[in-house]
């Protein structure tokens, strides 16, 4: 006979509370809750106070303002840390200089940390590997387990931004997440033991992202794109691809749903390509006006110089798009290529041009094959319930 698992206190750092479109947060929460668990979420940055949170928040100090102000905030902190947690504040100062590290970052690290020694936990869960950083000892120093989660972004680009920033981490007793095998050879790469690393990819609300009987595809291919208008989401390229296909007397329009830092250089890109007058710029969307898109639209492209994995391309395969995507890290296991779409090298758009165009040559029923494969594979490979199943393992 099984028994219930046992109720876990489990806390997951942000940076900020999860906004409307991080929904692998907002389903994590309520699945660990529908389990039984207690969650807290602990951010650096104070939530939005016109959204609802599914759990307990608690927002670090926010030393910024005036001197005075900031002079207030220090004093609170010191007078906590001696009156409210000196035993685990004397712990992590005393693990911080086991470790090495000077005076001056042993102090500011107790500052830092603070409002995570507070609470008594089982699991202290980063949720992005940079937030680990500085923050390597607290989970021992209030005696919880210590998890971390890495995506693409922290995984392959904060070391070259910030070179060391995981060596100390990479030695402590911590259990990893990570989205996809890709991503778990590269921590084995960095010797962490493949015992200490879980894949547990995203999923979707796949009753929401239901299937949907298209129309009959038009003269018009209707292509789109979900992505952050950021470089690492290889937006150019895919524009180039679009003008070569132009070139060859295909009409298209191409919807980009997102906002970004990189909008006025794609729009001149466009311009520059001659394909402006067939891209719409959509900005954010609702989940309800993206799933409308998705109905609407014959092809998916993500097309990404890095990718961890992306929910975007799971939704369209489920409402049975015909995707093509990079092989940025766990683009390739996403897709399947030529079972559940393409997966075309990243930075080549004259090679994602050409697949395009040999897709369009498929006849309906090779399309159909395709597309019933894809969803079919979403539904029961990437739901919600299977992930908080395998949450619930990882915090067993």
């Amino acid at each position: 006979m099984k028994h219930k698992a046992q109720k876990k206190r489990i806390g997951l750092v942000l940076s900020s509370a999860p906004g409307y479109s991080e929904t692998f947060f907002r389903n994590k929460i309520n699945g660990l809750q529908a389990q039984g668990h207690d969650v807290i979420l602990f951010v650096d940055y104070a939530p939005d106070p016109n959204q609802n949170y599914p759990c307990l928040v608690v927002t670090n100090a926010q030393l910024d303002g005036a001197f005075v102000k900031r002079f207030i905030g220090l004093l609170g902190i010191f007078l906590r840390t001696l009156f409210l947690h000196f035993r685990k504040s004397a712990q992590l100062y005393q693990l911080d200089r086991a470790d090495g590290l000077p005076l001056k970052s042993r102090a500011r690290n107790l500052i830092l940390n603070e409002f995570l020694l507070n609470y008594s936990l089982d699991w202290l869960h980063f949720g992005f590997g940079m937030l680990a950083y500085q923050r390597e000892n607290v989970a021992t120093a209030i005696g919880a387990q210590m998890a971390v989660s890495f995506r693409g972004f922290d995984l392959y680009l904060s070391p070259l931004k910030h070179p060391g920033c995981y060596d100390l981490l990479f030695k402590k007793q911590v259990c990893y997440h990570v989205l996809s095998h890709e991503m778990k050879n590269t921590l084995i790469a960095q010797k962490v033991s493949s015992e200490h690393i879980t894949v547990i990819t995203p999923a979707i609300d796949t009753e929401f992202f239901k299937n949907v009987i298209q129309e009959e595809q038009k003269s018009v291919l209707r292509i789109v794109t979900i992505a952050r208008l950021h470089w690492k989401k290889g937006l150019e390229y895919t524009l180039e691809a679009l003008a070569q296909l132009a070139q060859s007397g295909v009409v298209f329009q191409y919807s980009i749903i997102g906002a970004g830092e990189e909008q006025e250089r794609l729009v001149f890109a466009a311009y520059q390509l001659g394909v402006l007058e067939s891209v719409k710029f959509l900005g954010q969307l609702t989940p309800k006006a993206i799933r409308e898109q998705l109905a609407q639209s014959d092809l998916y492209l993500q097309y990404s110089i890095q990718e961890g994995f992306c929910n975007a391309v799971l939704e369209a395969q489920a409402m049975r798009l015909l995707c093509v995507v990079s092989d940025a890290e766990g683009l390739s296991e996403n897709v399947l290529h030529n079972k559940t779409g393409w997966v075309v090298p990243k930075r080549q758009p004259s090679l994602l041009a050409d697949q395009i165009m040999n897709i369009l040559k498929l006849s309906k029923a090779e399309q159909q094959k395709i597309k019933t494969t894809a969803s079919r594979r979403v539904q029961e490979e990437f739901n919600l319930s299977k992930q908080q199943i395998e949450f619930e393992q990882f915090y067993a």
